[in-house]
């Protein structure tokens, strides 16, 4: 989880395109957890068995994953990294709005670019996480398959997908840009992928959920420490109320 909080900064810092970055995760992760899978014996043909119905599903939950994976890169370079910005970033647009029904204030239109730019990015966020979820989704309704064969699965598709894409959003040239990329696919997918499904077995669900808090929480700090975004007083008690509300269920649970 705390991997997953700086994937962020990885991807700003390759200065690839959306389409780019996805394309190299999924060309990356998945050929390693192929790799992974291999060695583990989980390539078998029996293993591969698939009906028609499970085949239609698990391309389509590639596609909702690396659609996902495009819109949320792309949400990174129009508002901030961390999850409570994103929310943060709706500032503007509300401000421009505001001001000008309750003060009389005049909206230029260099206001309403810069207001549709940071709502942009809170859009692309929020249908990045529309898609996650029916990924999500997807991936329950395949329970028999190994999650690690899955993942390789929706990550060859991906590849193939967004491979077109690389006329218009070509690979960084340089060679840090190419190590980023290196290091999202290996350590940020496929190495997380297998610490990941490899330990939610072993949890149980209340601890799990608990813990997927400490990606925002480690997004923020990023976000803080490596860019300098200032969370304010009201934003930082916000994140704490959003914290604790999620935590009390499991807590909860947990007691009884």
């Amino acid at each position: 989880m705390a991997l997953s909080g700086t994937i962020g900064a990885v991807v700003l810092e390759s200065g690839a395109e959306a389409p780019a970055v996805a394309f190299a995760r999924c060309l990356v992760g998945g050929v390693l957890l192929a790799v992974w899978c291999a060695a583990r014996g989980w390539l078998r043909p029996s293993a591969l068995t698939l009906s028609r119905r499970e085949f239609a599903l698990a391309a389509l939950g590639g596609v909702l994953l690396v659609g996902n994976w495009v819109l949320l890169f792309a949400s990174y370079a129009l508002s901030s990294i961390s999850v409570s910005t994103v929310v943060y970033h709706t500032q503007p647009l509300l401000l421009v709005g505001l001001a000008a029904l309750l003060l009389g204030e005049k909206v230029t239109r260099g206001h309403l670019a810069r207001a549709a730019v940071a709502f942009g990015g809170v859009a692309l966020a929020l249908a990045a996480a529309v898609l996650y979820a029916g990924a999500t989704l997807i991936a329950k309704q395949l329970s028999h398959l190994r999650p690690h064969l899955l993942a390789a699965i929706q990550l060859g598709l991906g590849t193939v997908l967004l491979a077109p894409a690389l006329v218009f959003t070509p690979l960084p040239s340089d060679p840090g840009g190419l190590l980023w990329l290196a290091l999202l696919g290996s350590v940020h997918t496929a190495v997380m992928y297998v610490l990941m499904y490899g330990s939610v077995g072993m949890l149980p669900t209340t601890t799990v959920a608990l813990l997927s808090y400490v990606y925002p929480v480690v997004a923020v700090l990023v976000d803080v420490l490596a860019y300098g975004h200032r969370v304010s007083l009201v934003e930082g008690a916000g994140m704490l109320a959003v914290l604790v509300a999620a935590m009390a269920p499991a807590r909860r649970r947990n007691s009884c």
